[in-house]
């Protein structure tokens, strides 16, 4: 059994994961994970959101979680480590001491909020053979993984259009909402295109922004965040057999996310080429220096 540790709980992925991982009583049986479990935890820090620190803290307790003071007591503890704070920029500072004593970790979205920061852990990643990954729970949402499955039955996917709330975050100079929540639907459209966006043109309004990204091979991808109404996940596929919509549920997007968490942790690959998590971060770099500048078209710049 792989033993996990948690830091920081600001959000509610902490109590979400171990509840499936752990098969907390009262967890329905088709949303048990096995292979791992989480034995160790640190409530940690927030910036954004510290009000919710408490209340996780308390549930982990409920669970049975031994929590320490500090990050660094869990090292010796533990054979991997979930990066959970829900902001992005502090992700490089929070992995590091786990990936210098050569922990592999899964950190969570958004993976960093710069490429500078990106390209800095996986530095550290390789220096210290200590693999990482990162990803959205909606990747793995059973109607995206079905489609692709069925790849045949659509043909060559010419492009996509993936929406998904993508709420402004309290401290947008932190996180803006592509890295805050939005990341969700610029992950699906990268499950769904693949890697290869040069370049991006975002509009940008406060109730909503439209990236439209240009791939090498001329095709064309385009993510819409939502800020305002309704805010379901979706996608839209226009492949050569058809044009597909598709409403995206979340009732297992954690379970499936989890099932390649204990796979990266067993196997020390990660299920996402690293490759693809960089360009998503300049994916959302250029998105928003495009909307902070008219929708001027910048270079996705990995």
């Amino acid at each position: 059994m792989i033993r996990l540790g948690v830091l920081d709980f600001d959000t509610s992925h902490v109590v979400e994961f171990t509840w499936r991982l752990n098969h907390v009583e009262g967890t329905p049986q088709e949303q048990w994970v096995a292979g791992a479990r989480v034995v160790i935890g640190c409530p940690g820090e927030s910036r954004l959101m510290p009000e919710r620190i408490p209340g996780f803290t308390e549930q982990m307790k409920k669970f049975g979680v031994k929590l320490v003071d500090k990050p660094e007591e869990m090292i010796g503890k533990v054979d991997g480590m979930l990066i959970e704070s829900v902001e992005g920029t502090v992700h490089i500072e929070r992995a590091r001491p786990f990936l210098e004593a050569g922990i592999p970790c899964f950190i969570d979205k958004p993976f960093t909020c710069s490429v500078m920061d990106a390209r800095k852990i996986v530095e550290l990643s390789d220096k210290r053979k200590a693999p990482v990954f990162s990803s959205s729970s909606l990747r793995y949402a059973p109607e995206v993984t079905n489609y692709l499955q069925q790849q045949n039955r659509h043909g060559v996917l010419a492009g996509a259009v993936t929406w998904g709330p993508a709420a402004a975050s309290p401290h947008p100079q932190r996180n803006a909402g592509l890295f805050h929540y939005g990341i969700h639907a610029v992950e699906m459209l990268y499950t769904l295109m693949g890697t290869g966006c040069q370049q991006v043109v975002n509009v940008y309004e406060p109730a909503a922004e439209v990236v439209t990204g240009r791939w090498k091979d001329g095709r064309i991808g385009t993510v819409r965040g939502l800020r305002k109404g309704a805010t379901p996940f979706g996608f839209t596929a226009f492949a050569e057999k058809g044009v597909s919509t598709i409403a995206v549920e979340t009732r297992f997007i954690y379970r499936e996310l989890l099932k390649k968490v204990v796979e990266f942790f067993q196997t020390g690959r990660s299920p996402v080429a690293i490759e693809e998590t960089l360009e998503i971060i300049a994916f959302i770099e250029a998105a928003n220096t495009s909307g902070s500048h008219h929708g001027q078209p910048v270079q996705v710049k990995v």
